[in-house]
């Protein structure tokens, strides 16, 4: 399978949205311009953040959407067709409902799972084969209580465990963005001891 060579991370943009669950796929993408040492800076044209990294000896595109997370595709289909990068080329970092925090899983192709960044990049690609990695956030017991669990701020141990599963999936990018997908998915989805 190809590498990856654009990583987009969804979230909400504005300091209201910074640190809420909802943006777990913001805080990998700054984690890993940190550790790259790469600055994102304002692309107009492609409504988001954008940087260049080079991660396993390949460039990456790093990608955060500007817009709202409901209208992420209108970034990622401008960055994948200004680029001219497949989908499937393409890594979406998420926040994930259904995965207790401090796990994190890789994914490719599926549906959006109720996703509203996934969902308006599937409905504008027409498709969802593209990868993901899927930070866990866990699930607030009921739907009605969602939207607020969302975008509140974990407590002190879920942001501890947030942020040691972004830093287990930024040490197996690398294998990810060769296209070892398998071994990344074993390493990232082994429990560790």
């Amino acid at each position: 399978m190809a590498g990856l060579r654009l990583i987009v991370g969804l979230g909400n943009p504005g300091a209201e949205y910074a640190n809420t669950r909802h943006n777990a796929g913001f805080r990998l993408v700054d984690a890993l311009a940190g550790r790259e040492g790469v600055r994102l800076g304002p692309d107009g044209k492609l409504v988001g953040e954008t940087g260049k990294a080079v991660i396993g000896g390949q460039p990456v595109w790093l990608l955060k959407p500007m817009t709202f997370m409901n209208l992420s595709g209108k970034s990622v289909v401008a960055a994948l067709r200004y680029w001219k990068i497949e989908p499937e080329e393409a890594l979406v970092v998420h926040d994930e409902l259904d995965l207790p925090p401090g796990t994190a899983r890789l994914k490719f192709d599926g549906s959006h799972g109720g996703q509203n960044g996934l969902r308006d990049i599937i409905r504008l690609l027409g498709h969802g084969r593209f990868h993901r990695l899927r930070i866990g956030i866990g699930h607030p017991g009921h739907k009605d209580r969602v939207t607020g669990w969302v975008l509140g701020r974990p407590g002190k141990d879920d942001e501890i465990l947030i942020g040691r599963a972004i830093d287990d999936a930024l040490d197996v990018l690398p294998l990810a963005v060769r296209g070892d997908f398998m071994e990344a998915m074993k390493r990232l989805h082994t429990p560790k001891a």
